[in-house]
């Protein structure tokens, strides 16, 4: 085979080499804005949710304003019994989720 013809074959797989990697690249690319849209959809409805949870306790929620909702939560969030509740709930999530992931790898 003429050097030629080989040095042709070779700049072809280069070429249909560099298009699949463009390719791939954007299709990394879409695949990450997905994952932004459906992270953000999720943090979006927990929100939501974690918001309608609050006002549930809140007697009158359209008369506080956001400064007393968050004075109130401070108020809250210092108390040591709080505090203790919040971290075993964590723990105790934390250790389910330890637990699924080692069912499920």
């Amino acid at each position: 085979m003429p050097m030629s013809e080989e040095l042709e074959k070779l700049r072809h797989k280069q070429y249909v080499a560099e298009r699949k990697l463009t390719a791939a690249k954007h299709k990394e690319k879409r695949l990450q804005s997905e994952l932004k849209r459906l992270t953000r959809s999720e943090r979006t409805h927990r929100l939501c949710t974690r918001a309608g949870m609050l006002e549930t306790f809140l007697k009158e929620p359209t008369v506080l304003t956001d400064e007393d909702v968050m004075e109130l939560l401070t108020f809250i969030f210092q108390s040591e019994a709080v505090q203790k509740k919040l971290n075993l709930l964590i723990e105790s999530r934390r250790e389910t989720q330890e637990a699924d992931e080692g069912e499920n790898p």
